[in-house]
């Protein structure tokens, strides 16, 4: 079942609220990741180099990741106000925890807001 079509507008704001909050939360997370948000790309840069991107997508009206060599493609959910990815139903917040958790091999939480 799929949800009504975001208003460019709306996705925007929506994209846009949820990019600075993740960047609030990763400035929290410590020296081993650097992060950068700049017109609507959230870049993570480690200490070894390495990058995780996160940004959203105008055209699809999404959020994409890329981290480990993969993409993710998140989807606005109204009625759980989530960004989940369509193919495996997971939410962004969750995907970017448990890849920083790999990446850093310490638990990372990004907690999801109400």
């Amino acid at each position: 079942m799929s949800e009504a079509r975001l208003t460019e507008a709306a996705f925007e704001r929506l994209a846009d609220q949820e990019l600075h909050e993740l960047l609030e939360a990763l400035v929290n997370c410590g020296e081993e990741v650097d992060p950068d948000l700049q017109s609507g790309v959230l870049t993570l840069e480690f200490e070894d180099g390495s990058q995780f991107v996160v940004n959203s997508h105008r055209a699809a009206r999404q959020i994409w990741m890329a981290a480990e060599q993969t993409a993710w493609h998140f989807d606005y959910q109204r009625s759980t106000t989530r960004w989940i990815a369509i193919q495996t139903g997971v939410e962004l917040r969750a995907e970017l925890s448990a890849a920083m958790s790999r990446k850093l091999g310490t638990t990372v939480k990004l907690a999801v807001t109400v």
